[in-house]
């Protein structure tokens, strides 16, 4: 492998370690505590994973470009000429990032969690304190309404990277910022439709700390989950970024004025050949 290559790989694990130990920890504070810090101001909540984002870009973006989400590599691999062959291995690292982000989230609030389920006479088996890492369906939520709303989500996620970060969209934010602003956009997700099912919207988010979870006593509350719920934040998400990226590639992309005088501008080039 070179050592660019495996730059690459370590950078999106620890951008998604990032987000994992940032995330699920204000995930705890939100759950296992009684009253919540979180009670009354969920856009807490939504912003300490939007930072944690940000956090994740503006220390890896230079080397992998932070994709941080399968669905994220998945798009760019479709619409923007992202090699294929590192698909695979960057699916792998994310995962990787999720289940050791997880560990230190429960370095961090075993005893928390412990207490919690005394209190609440639950066990780690039947899902007790398991929303601390990763996701379920909220109120009156089946898993397959569950499954399309991950996708639109997602979509919406990817849309707004793409937007975010294209060429030629003389609105986009300049430079540095855009970091911040795809942190606000994962904290507006979160804010607006968040409830439904946490919001997974990246299937490292989910599967990393659930393959721990699985591992760390939670078992089949992990996997496959009531309802078999498993699959549906890595199907749904992966599956909502192709939507999105699509979206946004061939609906608004083609009509950037930026990229029509780009086009115009190879047209007479070629012309004049």
């Amino acid at each position: 492998m070179k050592k660019q290559d495996f730059g690459e790989l370590l950078a999106e694990a620890l951008a998604v370690f990032i987000i994992i130990a940032f995330g699920d920890s204000v995930a705890a504070m939100y759950a296992l505590y009684t009253p919540s810090p979180y009670q009354t101001s969920y856009w807490g909540v939504c912003i300490a994973w939007g930072l944690a984002v940000t956090m994740a870009i503006y220390a890896t973006g230079s080397i992998s470009g932070t994709h941080a989400n399968p669905a994220v590599t998945l798009a760019l691999a479709i619409y923007r000429k992202f090699s294929w062959r590192k698909v695979i291995p960057y699916f792998v690292a994310q995962v990787v990032g999720g289940v050791l982000g997880a560990v230190l989230v429960y370095a961090l609030y075993v005893p928390v969690i412990d207490h919690f389920n005394q209190t609440a006479q639950l066990t780690r088996a039947a899902g007790g304190a398991a929303g601390v890492f990763f996701t379920h369906p909220g109120l009156a939520i089946t898993p397959l309404h569950a499954f399309g709303d991950e996708i639109i989500l997602t979509a919406f996620l990817i849309f707004g990277i793409f937007a975010i970060t294209e060429q030629y969209n003389e609105m986009a934010p300049q430079a540095n910022s855009s970091a911040l602003m795809i942190g606000l956009l994962v904290a507006l997700i979160g804010a607006s439709m968040g409830y439904l099912e946490a919001w997974a919207i990246n299937p490292a988010r989910d599967l990393g700390p659930r393959i721990f979870c699985f591992l760390a006593g939670w078992g089949s509350a992990a996997f496959p989950s009531p309802q078999n719920y498993w699959w549906v934040p890595i199907a749904g998400p992966l599956l909502g970024g192709c939507v999105g990226g699509g979206i946004y590639q061939y609906m608004v992309r083609p009509f950037l004025p930026a990229h029509l005088r780009a086009r115009s501008g190879e047209s007479k080039g070629d012309s004049k050949g």
